[in-house]
Formats: C-alpha cells, structure tokens, sequence
C-alpha cells in the first residue's frame, strides 16, 4: 500500500487513487465468498483486502483468514484484519486496522513489527491523525464521508479534510464510509490515495468484479 503521490505533491496533480476492500461483517459461507473475491480482485486494481467480522469468536476469523489470505495474497492484495494485532499477526496477514478504542498504535506496532502494515482510525479529527502520522502509522482512515449501514458511526467528514491532509502531511489517507461508483469521484479528486469499500462492491446491483471494473476509471486522474 505504497502512496500514490510523491511527498512533493498536490491533490491535484495526476496520479491513481486505489482500491481498498472491506469485507461484509458477516460471511456465513467464506468458501463461497472466496470465489467471489477471487472473481473481484481479478476484475481490477485493488490494494487491500480488510478481513472486518463483527460478533463472532477468534476461530471465525481464523477460518476466514486461512481462506480468504490466499486468494489475496496471491494476487498481490494486501491482506489486513480489523482491530486484532495479535491474531493478525498469528494468522499471517499483512497488516492489521486499529480504530480508536481499538489497541493503541504503539503497542499495535509492537506486536505486528516494522515491516506490517498498521493503519489507524481517525474519523474526522486532524488532531488524531497527525498524531497517528507522526507515530509511524502506514496510512490514516477518515470517515465516514456518506450514511453506511456497514457500521455504526459517530463522525462526518468531508473532501475538504483530504484537501487539507494531503496539503500537510504525506502519510497516505483513506476515505470510508458509504462509498459507491457513483460517489466516489469526488474524494478522489480531493486527494484520497484510497478508497475503502464494502457494501458499494459487494452489494453492487451487477456484481461485486463489476463494482470493480467500474471503480477504474473513477479513481484514475
């Protein structure tokens, strides 16, 4: 998950934004949501693949990991796991999403070391992300920029935040948050290097590899 523009930069000038996909919060048949990862992946550029189940035990996601890290892995897709460092890093995964409440960076860090990737939830605070950046933090998470049903949140943000970040600091941003095809274009343009997705692509009308395919030409300036 390299950034995509150079520390001399501006949110203007060309470059790619890119793909992050967020998994739904449940996956009751992960074989079978496999193929239809495989099938998204291969449909077009995508950077990250976040590993996000809510209310289930340690050996769900275990489960998930062991089948979904191939299929990401091979293809050159970052595989991060929501929230837990520790099974992050047993399960084998690139990298871990910590948000706030989550465990803090440093320890997070600790546990994943220097070569994983730790990406931090900010919401819609400089404040936070700043201080994720100077931490060391691999990318910082703003958000959420539309209404989701994905989850649960308690923050607005707007593109003028990834106007300002991309103006002040060169930690890479993501924008999440009821992101779809048809909205995206916008924080594109204000300077997201990625776009967080989930039910935008996986609850897309045609498919989730058609989401995908049809996210290309948006994140491309």
């Amino acid at each position: 998950m390299a950034k995509a523009r150079s520390s001399s930069s501006s949110a203007t000038d060309p470059r790619d934004c890119r793909l992050y996909l967020i998994t739904p919060p449940a996956l009751p048949d992960v074989e079978a949501f496999a193929a239809t990862l495989a099938a998204a992946l291969d449909a077009g550029d995508v950077a990250a693949l976040q590993i996000r189940l809510k209310d289930v035990d340690d050996d769900t996601v275990r489960r998930a990991v062991d089948v979904l890290r191939p299929v990401a892995q091979d293809r050159g897709v970052a595989l991060i796991l929501n929230d837990n460092p520790d099974l992050a890093k047993e399960t084998g995964c690139d990298g871990v999403h910590i948000g706030q409440k989550d465990t803090p960076y440093k320890q997070a860090r600790a546990i994943m070391g220097p070569d994983a990737i730790v990406g931090v939830t900010c919401n819609d605070s400089r404040h936070l992300a700043m201080i994720a950046a100077e931490n060391g933090a691999d990318y910082v998470a703003f958000g959420a920029f539309f209404p989701t049903t994905t989850k649960e949140t308690t923050a607005e943000a707007d593109a003028d935040l990834l106007e300002w970040w991309q103006a002040m600091m060169t930690t890479p941003c993501v924008a999440i948050g009821g992101i779809t095809v048809d909205n995206a274009r916008p924080l594109v343009e204000a300077g997201a290097d990625f776009i967080a997705v989930s039910s935008g692509v996986w609850g897309h009308p045609d498919g989730a590899a058609a989401a995908v395919k049809a996210f290309g030409p948006v994140l491309a300036l």
